[in-house]
């Protein structure tokens, strides 16, 4: 190892990120990640919990091309990489950043030339390259994890160009971690073509196993090659939400997945998922990989994420009090105060909805509060396609802690929110990623969040409008106060008796105490 993350308390960054446990909002903060295959620049911002992408762009240089024979950095790939970091060093001093904090991995680690490029990187762009090894890698992969999914247990393998780390994570912690030489990029070059390879393969992995021990739980795939695999498994299956984070396969899919590999030309498949020729051509030895692990290892089910080094050292300064907290609810929030006509009415229209939902578990309320929280960000929107831009929001936004299913249960509670009907839309089709009652519950929150726009007042409490239901009785009724019934106009009646309707009451009245 060249040199390692720096001891003090902030890391590579040299300053601290979140200075206040209490801060909502991030400042704006770039990372650069040198891997073996590609160089990305970061740029994250929003919401302290859950960070947005404020800018993502990535050039696949294959640094680490070739050096299973040579021992060096790939020539061609030293270029390439050097004119991204120089571009990448533009943008930052463009967007008036604090200095990029830059990691390099596998190939910037154990090439014979790797100590003199880094030089060459810091001489000429004037940033500082911090070289990790392979445990710390896989640390901060898993910590990249814990971000999106807190409190979550399982085995974490990311894959790069030159290596492939482990690491399991149990009560939101990292634990036994280790990397290994598994990287596409030096299987292709191994010697003695498919058999030696898979061989190699099948001994690297054992010894993995012995190490880390029985994982049975979920095992989370990060990295380029595991999100190109699911890009072609929703091929496979025509999937209908083409959103990589949270995406789940199980070993059976992804046997079937290879065979399809198998069975199509690398071009074939690289104009239909719309992934990179060089991405491609390594996908076929990473699924020889991901197939031996399943093997060795027999994970529960297997979980694509979309976060990894990059988020983890942000995760790594967060204070215990910010780690805690939900980051939907977060980015909820955030986009709240930013975007919606009257920041804070989300949390009053959630008292108010929360009565119809009296066996509601605290998953399933986490995302009835998220709804409330954007019901009203997307009003810019031309009133035609406020409905439709909600949905797509909710679905395909850069949202950690939701699986598909409870995306789609927020994309129809808020389709709803602004049309009484769903029909006509281009999203139907990812309305069956979502059983029938959860749909109709959907459909429930949707129109009554519809209801509760409608009484939009400064000064909204559960005294002035409530909302009661008898799920028994089946009786619903809308407590007004004298001050607010004035609100209760055509418009106001016509949204009460649709959220009846869709609720199946026995009677709906407005009551004024």
């Amino acid at each position: 190892m060249q040199n390692s993350l720096p001891q003090d308390d902030w890391g590579p960054f040299g300053r601290p990120l979140f200075e206040d446990a209490k801060s909502r909002g991030l400042s704006r903060v770039g990372v650069v990640d040198i891997g073996s295959n590609s160089v990305r620049m970061v740029v994250f911002d929003g919401a302290a919990r859950s960070p947005a992408y404020f800018f993502n762009e990535k050039i696949l240089c294959g640094l680490g091309a070739g050096m299973n024979e040579t021992g060096r950095l790939n020539p061609e790939g030293r270029e390439r990489a050097l004119v991204a970091l120089r571009r990448f060093q533009c943008l930052a001093e463009g967007m008036d950043l604090a200095p990029l904090t830059v990691v390099a991995t596998a190939a910037m680690r154990e090439a014979e030339d790797g100590p003199e490029f880094k030089e060459i990187i810091e001489k000429e762009t004037g940033l500082t390259v911090y070289v990790i090894d392979g445990e710390e890698e896989a640390r901060l992969s898993a910590q990249g994890v814990l971000l999106g999914w807190p409190g979550s247990y399982g085995l974490i393998c990311d894959i790069g160009g030159s290596s492939m780390e482990l690491a399991e994570i149990h009560d939101g912690q990292v634990g036994r971690r280790v990397t290994s030489p598994l990287g596409p990029l030096k299987l292709r070059d191994l010697e003695g073509g498919a058999e030696a390879r898979k061989a190699r393969i099948k001994t690297v992995m054992a010894e993995l196993r012995d190490h880390m021990g029985k994982q049975r739980d979920r095992l989370f795939l990060v990295g380029g090659s595991w999100r190109a695999l699911a890009k072609v498994d929703m091929l496979r299956r025509d999937y209908p939400l083409h959103v990589l984070h949270e995406y789940r396969m199980d070993a059976d899919a992804v046997a079937q997945t290879i065979t399809f590999i198998e069975q199509h030309t690398p071009e074939e498949l690289r104009k239909l998922c719309g992934i990179s020729s060089t991405r491609m051509s390594l996908l076929p030895y990473a699924a020889e990989v991901l197939e031996e692990l399943l093997k060795q290892f027999k994970p529960a089910d297997i979980a694509i994420s979309s976060y990894g080094i990059r988020e983890g050292m942000l995760y790594e300064q967060m204070p215990e009090e910010l780690r805690r907290r939900d980051p939907l609810i977060e980015a909820s929030r955030f986009s709240e105060a930013k975007d919606a006509r009257l920041p804070g009415f989300g949390k009053r229209l959630y008292s108010f909805v929360k009565p119809l939902f009296p066996d509601a578990d605290e998953t399933r309320l986490r995302l009835i509060k998220a709804a409330c929280l954007m019901h009203d960000v997307s009003w810019r929107a031309h009133p035609d396609y406020r409905a439709e831009i909600c949905f797509d929001n909710a679905t395909r936004a850069n949202l950690g802690g939701l699986k598909h299913s409870e995306r789609v249960y927020l994309g129809i509670s808020l389709l709803y929110r602004y049309r009484n009907k769903p029909e006509g839309t281009h999203f139907e089709p990812l309305f069956d990623l979502l059983d029938q009652d959860d749909q109709l519950e959907a459909e429930i929150l949707g129109k009554a969040m519809r209801l509760g726009a409608m009484l939009w007042m400064d000064k909204l409490t559960r005294e002035e409008a409530q909302l009661l239901w008898d799920p028994k009785t089946r009786d619903l009724s809308l407590r007004l106060s004298e001050k607010s019934a004035p609100l209760y106009g055509e418009v106001t009646e016509a949204r009460f008796r649709s959220l009846a309707a869709a609720l199946q009451a026995e009677s709906a009245e407005m009551v004024v105490d």
